[in-house]
């Protein structure tokens, strides 16, 4: 007899003592066939709880009997307890697990029954059936004999079960007579290797022609009737392949062809589970475009005959039912991807029973609305495993990321796209849909459209809110933070769908300058990412004016669909306000404009749009009332003050004050440098006269984020843009990959902040940079030492507050940048893909949430 088993699973050894249990099991276990810990014994656990395996009751009289019978029941009852602990364990790691006692009652049975149900594992029966006389027989060879009379009752208690054991709901059962017995490993259903590359393709509903055109986009090639890829890749299908769509049948032919041959793979879906159940002759009600593929099928068989289509019936219901609830996409048995048509909960990734497959099938539904629709719960917002998980069923205007989850159903059949997702390479292929097929009626991606400006729910902030990120990043906003961000946004920002980016802080070098003279220092930023295995920087001067968002559509429309706003673009401050006065951000707007038109901008990177972050300069054209206050009049008191005194203590005769006057000559000498310092900042502006703008990222254009491009390259389309500009402004800056380009940077800082420029940003060459899974700075500042004078004041050289400030502690400066910058990426990439502005609000929403903690301006 062969025992089969699968991946994972409760095997119940079922019958009385001396049935041959544990010497069967023990043989397995010599043989190799099983391993020693995926056998659990009831013997076992009760000498382990107790010491004792089993008590002889023939030596004493039966009322000491009742007594030891008692001891028994107990120290059993603690035996099973932890017994099954160990097996609900074993369950929930999807492992096989032998149970060996006598489970002759139901009501014990039943426990596994619950356990097997509850962690979505097979429960098999293995049945002891032996003659009542080899079990007397083998209890007489025993050191500890059970005694005939307790064999006698377990025995007729087993034989009375054993009608009810063949009708309880066993996923298998094998009954044993003593013959030889192997077992065979079942690999999982659900393991798929990656090999030379899998593209998972979409809901393609019966679009045919579009199916086609995308798996030759591939690269893949026709050979006899089989579509082959040169390089061994291999399709795999998310489900819905047939409904709605004009070519149900051609499509499902494709696929039968392609996964007969082993070239492709299909998951199970809810289309497709009910296709298969018709296919059968089960009685199914067709709606929802199933009906279009029993049209189909009716002229099937007018053309080919009732014989030909039963027979075509019957392999693509073998077909569809033999299709897994999900696939595991596995590197050297190392899950790296899970595809499933509607989505997975992690505790289901690599099981299989009913209620996984309904909810692989149909989503988290939780409930039905006013028209009858299913209410989805966001199940991926509860995803914490390492998978990428890749779904489709719920169509979205483009791939939608989310807590290291992909949606890949465009919604070709309501006229939006065919997507394909490329494994291990991450990347999108797609082709728009031919028509709209479905029509008007119901249409989820003009539902999307006709939403994307609907405002967000207040509930879902106003007592804190949770952000996760395509990256599988987890931010909590605390409602004290939710509602001061909450308040910026009601009473001081653009209209939230105007809001695209808030640009994240930026955090000074971890450590201050080892040097005597100096608070910052390039050396202390250099050495944080080389310690991080960091070798390749880039150093970029830093601009001294004001951050600014720049999104530039290349008409007006697009800013419309986009943006809701009748405008060129947008120009928004760090905390999401208007940069410029009305007429002016117009007439800013329109030089920019012109500008990139005359670069041929939007053709050549074929794009509508251009999202920039930028320093637009002067300082004083957004900071005049600051510079005025902090800077202007203190320095003009300093001066006046300063030297009146010096001139008192330089006159004064009659004591010696020359330490004094030493004092004030020095810090007459601070007031002038911090003077000097902001004016550098400042000059005048009429109009556009006099405005610089410095893009040092290029954030997105309309079809892609650039968060994939090295800096080198920002500082390349920086380049680009100040080519003949009157308007852009080219930055500096510097490739270190040497110890000398090192130093050589280190010269280039200190002989600009000499003369009083603010300093310079250095940051890893890659603009997104983790070590270990862990994100690093995206980039440090590194202020020059006159320009600290007026952020620390003009005499914080001085020894004793230059070493007061030295102990600093900029850690939650450094979190909070790593924090913003996350979502800031995270709110673009869903702009980017179109996502609702609510979406996008999100992640602004939180990111000024940050902003809100109190922490030293001064850093």
């Amino acid at each position: 007899m062969q025992l089969k088993l699968p991946q994972g699973a409760i095997v119940l050894c079922i019958g009385p003592s001396n049935s041959g249990k544990s010497t069967l099991l023990e043989k397995l276990i010599a043989e190799q066939l099983l391993l020693r810990s995926e056998v659990v014994s009831s013997d076992t656990y009760r000498e382990l709880v107790s010491d004792i395996q089993y008590i002889d009751f023939s030596t004493v009289s039966p009322e000491d009997q009742d007594v030891l019978y008692e001891d028994y029941q107990q120290l059993s009852m603690e035996a099973f307890h932890v017994l099954h602990e160990v097996v609900a364990s074993r369950a929930k790691l999807n492992k096989v697990t032998f149970v060996d006692a006598t489970h002759l009652r139901q009501a014990e049975r039943a426990k596994y029954m619950e356990m097997a149900k509850k962690h979505h594992v097979p429960l098999i029966a293995l049945v002891f059936d032996i003659p009542k006389e080899d079990i007397f027989k083998r209890d007489e060879q025993r050191l500890e004999p059970r005694g005939k009379k307790r064999l006698e009752q377990q025995i007729r208690t087993f034989q009375n079960e054993l009608r009810h054991i063949k009708k309880e709901p066993f996923a298998k059962l094998y009954i044993w007579r003593g013959e030889d017995l192997t077992i065979a490993r079942q690999a999982s259903p659900h393991l798929l290797d990656i090999g030379s590359g899998i593209d998972v393709i979409g809901d393609i509903h019966g679009c045919f022609d579009e199916m086609m055109a995308l798996i030759q986009k591939l690269g893949y090639e026709k050979k006899g009737e089989l579509y082959t890829h040169p390089q061994g890749r291999r399709l795999l299908s998310a489900g819905d392949i047939m409904s709605r769509g004009p070519k149900s049948l051609e499509t499902m032919l494709f696929w039968l062809r392609q996964i007969e041959a082993g070239e492709s793979f299909m998951i199970d879906s809810n289309h497709g589970w009910k296709i298969a159940r018709w296919l059968q002759g089960q009685k199914v009600t067709l709606q929802h475009g199933d009906e279009l593929v029993a049209q189909e099928f009716e002229q099937y068989e007018k053309e080919y005959g009732m014989e030909e289509a039963e027979a075509l019936k019957k392999r693509f219901a073998d077909m569809l039912l033999a299709a897994p609830s999900h696939y595991i996409l596995a590197r050297n048995n190392i899950r790296k991807a899970v595809v499933a048509h509607a989505g997975i909960l992690d505790r289901y990734i690599g099981k299989e029973s009913k209620r996984i497959r309904d909810f692989c099938r149909y989503g988290d539904v939780q409930g039905t609305d006013e028209r009858g629709k299913p209410i989805r719960g966001d199940w991926f917002m509860d995803h914490k495993t390492s998978e990428l998980i890749i779904w489709g069923h719920e169509p979205k205007l483009k791939p939608f990321k989310a807590n290291r989850t992909i949606n890949i159903d465009q919604g070709v059949v309501f006229g939006g796209q065919l997507t394909a997702f490329r494994y291990p390479e991450e990347s999108f292929v797609a082709v728009d849909a031919q028509h709209n097929y479905a029509g008007d009626a119901s249409n989820p991606l003009l539902e999307a459209k006709n939403k994307r400006f609907a405002p967000p729910q207040v509930k879902h902030f106003i007592n804190g809110f949770t952000v996760h990120t395509a990256a599988g990043e987890e931010f909590a906003i605390p409602k004290e933070k939710a509602l001061a961000a909450m308040d910026a946004f009601s009473h001081h920002t653009l209209p939230l769908e105007q809001v695209l980016y808030i640009p994240p802080t930026m955090s000074p070098t971890p450590q201050t300058s080892a040097l005597a003279d100096y608070l910052e220092h390039p050396a202390e930023a250099f050495a944080y990412y080389k310690k991080h295995g960091v070798t390749q920087m880039i150093a970029e001067k830093k601009h001294m004016g004001s951050r600014a968002v720049i999104f530039i559509a290349k008409d007006e429309q697009v800013t419309k669909q986009l943006l809701n706003t009748e405008a060129l673009g947008i120009i928004t401050t760090r905390t999401g306000r208007a940069f410029f006065e009305e007429e002016l951000q117009r007439e800013v707007l329109q030089a920019i404009h012109q500008e990139l038109l005359a670069k041929n901008y939007f053709d050549r990177f074929q794009t509508d749009y251009v999202l920039m972050d930028a320093e637009i300069l002067p300082w004083n054209l957004k900071a005049h009332g600051l510079i005025d206050r902090q800077y202007a009049n203190v320095a003009e008191q300093a001066l006046m003050d300063r030297k009146f005194l010096l001139n008192k203590l330089q006159t004064t005769t009659n004591i010696d004050v020359s330490n004094w006057a030493e004092e004030y000559a020095h810090k007459l000498k601070n007031a002038a440098r911090f003077d000097a310092v902001y004016q550098n900042y400042c000059w005048p502006t009429n109009e556009l006269q006099g405005i610089q703008i410095a893009p040092f990222h290029i954030l997105a254009h309309s079809q892609t984020t650039h968060f994939d491009k090295p800096h080198t390259w920002h500082m390349e389309m920086n380049a680009l843009l100040a080519e003949d500009s009157s308007l852009f402004l080219a930055t500096e800056y510097r490739l270190i990959e040497t110890e000398q380009q090192e130093q050589e940077a280190i010269t280039w800082w200190e002989d600009m902040t000499e003369l009083g420029h603010e300093g310079i940003v250095i940051k890893p060459l890659h603009f997104i940079e983790k070590r270990k899974g862990k994100l690093l700075q995206p980039a440090i500042k590194v202020r020059g030492r006159e320009y600290l004078r007026i952020i620390y004041g003009m005499d914080y050289t001085d020894e004793a507050q230059l070493k007061a400030l030295k102990k600093r502690n900029p850690s939650r400066k450094m979190r909070n940048a790593l924090q913003e910058f996350s979502l800031g990426v995270e709110g673009i990439e869903r702009f980017v893909q179109q996502e609702s502005s609510a979406r996008v609000h999100e992640c602004t929403l939180a990111a000024l949430a940050l902003e809100s903690e109190p922490i030293d301006p001064r850093l």
